[in-house]
Formats: structure tokens, C-alpha cells, sequence
């Protein structure tokens, strides 16, 4: 689906950020809300050979995967008027072009009482797209966080501020895969750390 066939006729749009998009959006919006999308989790299966990898090392980011029972922690952004068309702009590049993501309608669940859904544009990669890289066990995504750097800065920059956006902004959401991955980089890393 285009973000164009979504917004047709609207004056206002909710987008759902669960990577990055959580503490950098970079795009001017009317209001913010943190809550979750259901039926997907996130994990660390798409490759970035931009933002936080390169080509010959392509960093891991978050996709999500459909799975009936998961939910998927993240913040929806409100955006209205000439927001809409601006944002779509900017994320159609950052998202779609340099990270190969696709569009898709969700239900967002705003966290807290007598909050009503609304419906959000989310971007998934998928493994049709040539950098999805796929799972792997929390050791080799480790791995391969730990050394990744891109144009926005190291992988490992990437996965902290997605933990510490969880720890955060809902700490009584558990999300195994990424505080796995977290344990498993910040092991690497110690003690390299430790030995500067």
C-alpha cells in the first residue's frame, strides 16, 4: 500500500515508530502517544547498509513479524495539515528508499484507560527486500551490532536507545529479544571498555 492511496482525502494521519522512530523522528508532529500495535513482534531481522551499517557490514535493525499473540511496544505520531505530506516525504526516503520498508495500515492501542484505536501507518521490511537479513541466534545479531557503523551513527547506538526507550517509557513491558540482544552486545563490549 502507498502512503499516498492512505492519506487521500485526510487531513490528519497517525504514524507507528517501534525502531528508531521512538527517540529520533525528525519530523514535525501535532502529538505523540506511546502504546502498541498487536499481532506483530519486533526483531532485530533486517539489515542497514546506510544508517548503521555500510555495504560491506550492514548493521541490524527492527522489522516486525506477524505472530497472533505478540505486541509490539512503540510511539504514534499525530501528524495534521501540511505535516502529512511533509512527513510522508521525509519517511518515504528514510524508511522506504534507503531502508527498503514497506507500508502497512495497523490498529494502534494507546497506552492508558479509555484510550480509543486509531489506525496507523507503520513500515515493515519484509524478506522480499535484498538487505533483510533473517533470524539468527541473540550471539550473531550481538555480533554483528557490536561493529556496525553507518551514517547515523554505530548499530550499537541503535539498539541502546531502543532498550532505554522500553526501560523508560514502558517498564512493565517485558521484550526478550531486545534485552537479550542488549545483554549480549554490552558483553562484547565490556570489556574492551574496561581494557581502554
Amino acid at each position: 500500500m502507498k502512503p499516498q492511496d492512505i492519506i487521500a482525502g485526510k487531513s490528519s494521519l497517525w504514524i507507528f515508530g517501534y525502531g528508531s522512530l521512538v527517540w529520533k523522528p525528525d519530523f514535525k508532529y501535532k502529538r505523540s502517544k506511546i502504546g502498541c500495535i498487536k499481532g506483530y513482534k519486533r526483531r532485530f531481522w533486517h539489515g542497514d547498509n546506510f544508517h548503521r551499517g555500510d555495504d560491506e557490514m550492514p548493521g541490524r535493525v527492527v522489522t516486525l513479524i506477524e505472530e497472533d499473540d505478540a505486541c509490539t511496544w512503540g510511539v504514534a505520531f499525530e501528524v495534521t495539515g501540511s505535516q502529512v505530506e511533509e512527513s510522508l516525504k521525509y519517511l518515504n526516503v528514510r524508511e522506504a528508499v534507503r531502508g527498503g520498508y514497506l507500508t502497512q495500515v495497523v490498529e494502534f492501542y494507546p497506552q492508558g484507560v479509555n484510550q480509543s484505536p486509531v489506525q496507523a501507518l507503520v513500515y515493515i521490511a519484509t524478506p522480499d527486500n535484498p538487505i533483510y537479513l533473517g533470524p539468527a541466534s541473540t550471539e550473531k545479531i550481538a555480533a554483528q551490532i557490536a561493529v556496525c557503523k553507518g551514517k547515523s551513527g554505530h548499530n550499537i547506538e541503535y539498539l541502546l536507545r531502543l532498550a532505554e526507550f522500553m526501560r523508560v517509557s514502558c517498564p512493565d513491558v517485558d521484550d526478550p529479544h531486545l534485552f537479550s540482544i542488549e545483554k549480549a552486545v554490552l558483553a562484547i563490549i565490556r570489556p574492551i571498555l574496561l581494557a581502554g
